[in-house]
């Protein structure tokens, strides 16, 4: 019994070494005490009681890991969406784009470059323009496939993920003016500092998470909830009597078959989600400020605030992402479930290494000090004209106020559309557009309404730039604020194999129309249990007018020239 008592003593000398001269002190009884809640009888790790609040090494790895998660899906998108958006053959062609702003910069690399930041620039980009594109992409999938796998990463693996998908937002246009790409910048930039400069251990012994990072994130999801409360507070009449939630899933930008169930809730249920909703992002944030519990109720709020959201609704990878900075407010204490026992002995360890040793800080921890307190005071400048903007009655969201879009501010859905209008394309393959006999067919689209027997898509995270884009073309009446939707008109008349592949139904398979036309539908969601619904349908419409008037490929050439856009081959 005595020589059993002996070895786990020894057992534990070597895992807690103490030194003569700290034996009697108060820091190592506190250890001693440590130690047996530790080990306890049978060398048992009770890490629950263990994981100190405040130490974040878990939650970094979580961190990465959704990091990883977000830029897969971002790059997933570019890479079987961008050459037939931002291609030399696309609809906006991102070559164009770079040659006129270089022509605007005279040439000069620094104007270039802080105009528009994108690695294209140190390539030719004229030539090699989907060569590009196709390698922009496939280096973030790999890089950010390592992230989920591995649960870790180092400075340079998260700035080259930061500056590939700088790259593709910069020369994006239209195709990329969401909010939601400014907010997987600004993330992706705190997530660099969240690792250490060289290691890829997930448990970098001399490199613990970044405080001034995790506060980073956490002045992100505050920003994020306020500024888009604020600006529905100052703009729809309907957020503040209550009613913007009658309308809102139906006429979303792509809703999904919750939103059709979701719509059709009692007025009184619409009432309380509004006044919910404006104390998720009004009143919730402050919580951010208060203590660790308050922190951890904030943190809760906001990600069942988003899942909410992605069950609704179709917006892209926006609210997945948002849930990443809110996975901040809880430490390795409250995640401590998600990882194994082994997992969590080495953070026991780690941490435990760290009493023993005492305070005494190396050059290098120093280093690191001085490099974070620097990062939070460039946080803080950056802040100010966001701040202002957050405070100022003309509130503007989604907006960078510098060109790498560090700190930004966002909003969504500040005024609410009433009716839902889907501008529908028609072709032909009459010679005469205008002949009562001339037989129209209608292009279906991946995700948009189009069909009102096809069900809802369920798409989120993934996302349809073109589809997305298409929901705001009925705001403006005239085609010319769309120039680019004559283009997509083009291609279509020309079957054109890139295009197509980014719509869901071509009803000219074999040979192309003679005539393409846009006319505006009004749709409504059919009511539950009603005869149309029970005939497979989901969507009521009524035409309401032509966007676009008959067109055909000869009838354009100078519109697509003036524009200088390609015409189709051999047209």
């Amino acid at each position: 019994m005595s020589s059993n008592n002996t070895s786990a003593r020894e057992i534990r000398q070597r895992k807690l070494p103490l030194t003569k001269e700290s034996k009697n002190t108060e820091n190592d009884k506190q250890r001693t005490k440590n130690e047996t809640c530790w080990r306890g009888k049978d060398e048992k790790v009770d890490s629950k009681h263990l994981l100190a609040p405040g130490s974040y090494w878990l939650t970094r790895i979580i961190l990465i890991r959704y990091v990883g998660f977000i830029y897969f899906i971002a790059f997933l998108v570019a890479l079987h969406q961008n050459k037939e958006l931002l291609g030399s053959n696309g609809l906006l062609p991102a070559n164009k784009m770079l040659k006129n702003v270089q022509l605007k910069s005279n040439g000069d690399k620094l104007n270039m470059f802080n105009n528009v930041p994108s690695i294209l620039w140190l390539f030719d980009y004229d030539k090699h323009l989907d060569v590009l594109l196709d390698a922009v992409a496939y280096i973030g999938v790999f890089l950010s496939l390592f992230l989920l796998v591995c649960g870790a990463a180092n400075w340079f693996i998260m700035a080259c993920l930061w500056v590939l998908y700088h790259s593709l937002v910069n020369i994006g246009q239209t195709c990329c003016f969401s909010g939601w790409e400014s907010q997987l910048l600004e993330t992706g930039f705190l997530a660099i500092f969240l690792c250490p400069v060289w290691n890829l251990s997930q448990f970098p012994k001399h490199t613990p998470t970044s405080v001034v990072v995790i506060y980073g994130y956490r002045w992100l999801i505050f920003r994020i909830m306020l500024g888009a409360g604020l600006i529905k507070i100052r703009g729809d009449q309907c957020w503040r009597d209550l009613t913007c939630m009658n309308y809102h899933y139906e006429t979303q930008p792509v809703p999904n078959p919750m939103s059709y169930f979701m719509h059709q809730s009692p007025e009184i249920f619409h009432q309380f989600e509004t006044l919910s909703n404006h104390f998720i992002e009004l009143v919730a944030p402050f919580l951010l400020f208060l203590t660790r519990r308050m922190v951890i109720v904030g943190g809760c709020l906001q990600i069942l605030f988003q899942i909410v959201l992605i069950i609704s609704g179709n917006l892209s990878f926006l609210n997945w992402l948002t849930i990443l900075p809110s996975l901040a407010c809880f430490d390795d204490l409250n995640l401590s479930w998600m990882f194994s026992k082994s997992t969590k002995e080495h953070v026991i360890n780690i941490e435990m290494e760290k009493r023993v040793k005492g305070s005494k800080d190396s050059l290098g921890c120093y280093i690191r000090k001085v490099f974070n307190i620097s990062l939070g005071v460039l946080i803080v400048y950056l802040s100010i004209p966001v701040v202002q903007n957050l405070i100022s009655h003309r509130q503007r969201m989604n907006t960078s106020f510098e060109p790498l879009r560090l700190v930004n501010t966002y909003g969504a859905f500040g005024s609410v559309t009433k009716k839902r209008i889907e501008v529908i394309f028609e072709g032909t393959s009459s010679s005469d557009p205008y002949s009562p006999s001339a037989e129209w067919r209608e292009y279906d689209f991946k995700c948009k309404p189009g069909n009102i027997t096809r069900r809802p898509c369920l798409i989120s995270p993934y996302h349809y730039r073109l589809d997305w884009l298409l929901w705001f073309v009925p705001f403006h009446k005239n085609f010319q604020y769309n120039p680019w939707i004559v283009h997509l008109v083009v291609k279509l008349l020309a079957n054109d194999k890139d295009t197509l592949n980014l719509i869901d139904y071509n009803p000219f398979p074999d040979k192309p129309p003679n005539f393409i036309r846009i006319e505006n539908y009004r749709y409504k969601f059919v009511k539950i249990g009603s005869l149309e619904a029970k005939a497979g349908k989901w969507w009521r419409r009524k035409h309401t007018g032509s966007y676009l008037q008959p067109i055909s490929l000869h009838s354009v050439k100078d519109f697509m020239k003036n524009m200088d856009w390609k015409m189709p081959d051999g047209k």
